[in-house]
């Protein structure tokens, strides 16, 4: 019983708890044992119970195969003592399961957990507005600039009774608010949320992010202050690592031409730098991936089956974390990868290999739940052993989000000249507009004649809306169709 596979969505860590009941229930066998000449139908031992979990969770693709016995013994005892399973004698409650021949049973019905309910706010399930290049302010009438007399002839004449017969829709010229540090932030959160919905495939971020949490000085910090390596480039030194642990990072990662020669070098000395390592990061009061964004990492689980669409998800969610954050991680996976593949490190236990250990040690440091989640331990291996097989790949910024952003951040700085009729050219009073397509800048073209605007281009007109200088001001040009011929 391979269960279904649990894809992205609100509350998934909850509907997986509740899945492996069901599958655990459904299918772990059960038979009449003898305990102390007396008889207990429908029941399992310990062992037989971590032997059949332990199979289950491995196949299940929920899980995987990095899934370890003590894992599942973990997993049961929480079973145990939330009355998901009981002793022959009716007592649960505590986390007392022991891998041996004590004889355990299913209640008649196991408790699932409810969803939990959230108020729907607008704030957190709408994504924020993207500022367009349109955004702008009309300016009052009051702010128009004189025209010099129009003389009429046959010509204008044809212009100006086009306009006032609903031919060509009027033109204003209109002022461009300017694009200040706000607006920047406005973009880059807006846009990265966007992103980061779309990969995940849903259809609303409730449930499982708050956009509220989101701090877009931190993306553009981690998109922007980076090294060679792709490594944050942190500006308050404060924040960074000890020296002391970078140096002993750097010691096991390059391990044996990183050590410092000044070092003792004895038997196990590998062995105590790498517990520096894990008890510095073994004491953070939050992990790495934060307590926010703790659903948002549970939801990239159900994508690992699609390893390219995955790998987009994890850059995404992890340009959102704090600068400090993000470099930690950086260096920590960097670390676990190098040790993993480095045949001349000598092994760091007796009894667990290099992989394992690097997953157990740290994937509580990387992700963890700020409430109890009874799978935590389960979800964050998996992620972390999928993490650092693919360091590489999944830290990188996003590139197309970033060129995205840039690419709407200039056009919301490009002026934009076009005209409603989409093919005409009008010459109207003191305004001609020559083009085939936008004119980006009015920086280098032709202005102010007759005291308005002239524009000489080879672009394609195609809006009344109108961005440009005068020679003392910016202001509104308005063509009335009311005007006498």
């Amino acid at each position: 019983m391979e269960g279904k596979i649990i894809g992205p969505g609100p509350y998934r860590a909850t509907k997986l708890w509740n899945e492996t009941i069901r599958l655990f229930r459904g299918g772990m066998p059960s038979r009449r044992h003898w305990l102390h000449f007396r008889s207990y139908d429908n029941s399992f031992t310990g062992s037989e119970a971590i032997d059949w979990l332990h199979e289950l969770l491995r196949r299940n693709h929920n899980f995987g195969p990095e899934v370890t016995r003590h894992q599942t013994l973990q997993l049961l005892r929480k079973f145990l003592k939330n009355h998901v399973i009981e002793d022959v004698k009716g007592r649960f409650g505590k986390e007392d399961f022991e891998d041996n021949g004590h004889l355990y049973r299913f209640p008649p019905e196991s408790p699932l957990k409810p969803l939990p309910q959230r108020p729907r706010e607008m704030s957190s399930v709408a994504l924020p507005r993207l500022p367009q290049w349109d955004d702008y302010e009309e300016v009052s009438a009051q702010g128009t600039v004189p025209l010099r007399p129009l003389v009429l002839n046959s010509e204008t004449w044809n212009k100006r009774h086009s306009i006032a017969i609903g031919e060509v829709h009027e033109c204003k010229l209109i002022r461009r608010k300017e694009i200040t540090a706000k607006h920047l932030d406005q973009v880059w959160r807006a846009m990265t949320l966007a992103e980061l919905q779309r990969v995940l495939g849903l259809q609303s971020l409730d449930g499982v992010l708050d956009s509220k949490d989101i701090n877009p000085k931190h993306i553009i910090h981690n998109v922007y202050c980076v090294n060679k390596q792709g490594i944050v480039v942190l500006k308050n030194k404060a924040d960074d690592l000890p020296h002391w642990v970078l140096s002993a990072m750097k010691c096991l990662a390059n391990w044996p031409n990183g050590c410092d020669g000044r070092q003792p070098m004895y038997p196990g000395f590998e062995r105590d730098v790498f517990r520096t390592v894990a008890e510095h990061f073994q004491r953070l009061k939050e992990p790495l991936l934060t307590f926010q964004l703790y659903e948002v990492f549970v939801n990239i689980l159900g994508l690992l089956q699609k390893q390219q669409v995955a790998a987009e998800a994890l850059q995404v969610c992890c340009v959102l974390l704090p600068p400090a954050n993000r470099r930690k991680l950086q260096l920590l996976l960097r670390l676990m990868s190098r040790v993993c593949h480095n045949p001349t490190l000598p092994p760091l236990n007796d009894a667990i290999a290099t992989r394992t250990l690097m997953a157990q040690t740290f994937s509580r440091c990387i992700l963890s739940s700020a409430d109890e989640v009874d799978l935590d331990e389960l979800l964050a291996t998996k992620l972390v052993t999928y993490m650092m097989d693919h360091q590489e790949v999944a830290l990188q910024v996003p590139a197309g989000l970033q060129k995205s952003v840039e690419e709407h951040i200039s056009q919301l700085r490009r002026v934009q000249v076009s005209s409603c009729a989409d093919e005409e050219l009008y010459r109207w009073g003191a305004l001609q507009v020559r083009s085939r397509a936008q004119v980006s800048s009015c920086a280098g073209e032709e202005l102010y004649r007759w005291g308005a605007l002239q524009v000489r281009s080879r672009a394609r007109v195609r809006s009344c809306t109108l961005s440009c200088y005068f020679h003392c001001k910016p202001a509104t040009l308005h063509s009335s169709t009311t005007s006498s011929a």
